[in-house]
């Protein structure tokens, strides 16, 4: 059966108006007013409207393909998020027409405050950091004044007076249930490890465990915390050092990652402590060595692809529109509960 033709009345009844004024509208008519002639042009467009049936194709056919870069300190399978992330991403940017470039910024651009060479502003029209958590170095990239999305950012960022988008992932309450649910499992005493002036999540994270204890009215003990300096990746023997200087350990601990928790669990193995039986552990990210380590680590599951597409949906808002408010959005976690905490389960 052959489609019907759009009509003028068709366009009307689609806006709410009258015949004579879509009419007008399409005529191009001084008497009404630019507002409503621009919503009778759009729907005729929409509804395939005899001259305007080619419009919309003709439009996305012309437009010429952009360019996103992504900035980053690490090479994406070395991240905690990984490939994942970056496949929702570029699934949608590339929808859009648009190409994704990687830059690596290395420590000698960090520290001179210097974009890499290989960075053409001219040539970007919007840009992507991931895992760049120095707050000067941040504040240069939204100086260039291209359209910014940070997937986490700096723990010191104050977001009135920062010209970026930001996507997180849920951190604190997720850590505070988790915490919460060691807590009625049984556990009085409590570590966290990590400092939680890493970046931005894990300063959530931390807020989050210490909001639990504070509701139980458990005290912390810094003591036995690690929290007061970031070499757990650059040199993980340091862990070890900093686990001898612990008197006398908690019953759980809260690490603020996976990659954190786990070398921490081989620390532990090394003295001979064993978990769950001496000590409980948990981590976040659902990174895949937390299925894989013995006992497995209960962690909490970012979502990374859909992550990934939604920063890009942020992002193509943004280049669309670039004055409009900035947005910093919490993409919901969920807790996965394990071996390495017996004696708790999930949901509430």
């Amino acid at each position: 059966m052959a489609k019907e033709r759009v009509t003028i009345q068709d366009i009307a009844d689609a806006l709410g108006i009258s015949r004579n004024t879509a009419s007008k509208a399409l005529n191009r008519s001084k008497s009404i007013p630019d507002e409503t002639r621009n919503k009778v042009l759009k729907k005729a467009i929409e509804l395939k409207y005899k001259q305007f049936a080619f419009m919309e194709s003709e439009k996305k056919l012309s437009k010429p393909s952009g360019n996103i870069a992504l900035l980053t300190e690490n090479l994406p399978n070395t991240s905690h998020f990984g490939s994942t992330l970056i496949s929702g991403l570029e699934r949608k940017i590339s929808s859009a027409g648009y190409n994704l470039s990687i830059h690596i910024v290395r420590d000698i651009e960090l520290q001179s405050l210097s974009l890499p060479n290989n960075f053409d502003a001219a040539n970007v029209d919007g840009i992507i950091c991931i895992e760049l958590f120095d707050l000067e170095y941040s504040k240069l990239i939204t100086s260039i004044g291209i359209p910014t999305i940070f997937i986490d950012c700096s723990a010191h960022i104050c977001y009135p007076e920062f010209h970026a988008d930001v996507l997180l992932m849920e951190n604190e309450h997720s850590t505070y249930q988790l915490t919460k649910k060691l807590i009625d499992g049984g556990y009085k005493s409590f570590g966290f490890i990590g400092d939680y002036n890493h970046c931005r999540s894990f300063n959530e994270r931390w807020s989050g465990f210490n909001r639990a204890l504070a509701e139980a009215g458990i005290s912390l003990d810094l003591a036995q915390c690690i929290v007061d300096d970031d070499r757990f990746f650059s040199s993980p023997e340091w862990m070890d050092d900093r686990l001898n200087d612990m008197n006398e350990l908690p019953a759980a601990f809260v690490c603020a990652n996976d990659y954190i928790a786990v070398s921490f669990m081989k620390t532990l193995k090394n003295r001979s402590i064993l978990i769950p039986q001496d000590v409980v552990i948990c981590g976040f990210d659902n990174a895949p060595e937390s299925s894989i380590v013995e006992p497995q680590l209960t962690t909490v599951h970012i979502y990374r692809h859909e992550m990934g597409a939604k920063a890009a949906d942020m992002l193509l808002s943004r280049i669309e529109d670039p004055a409009q408010p900035y947005q910093v959005t919490h993409f919901y976690t969920k807790p996965l509960i394990r071996d390495s905490t017996p004696n708790i389960s999930w949901p509430l």
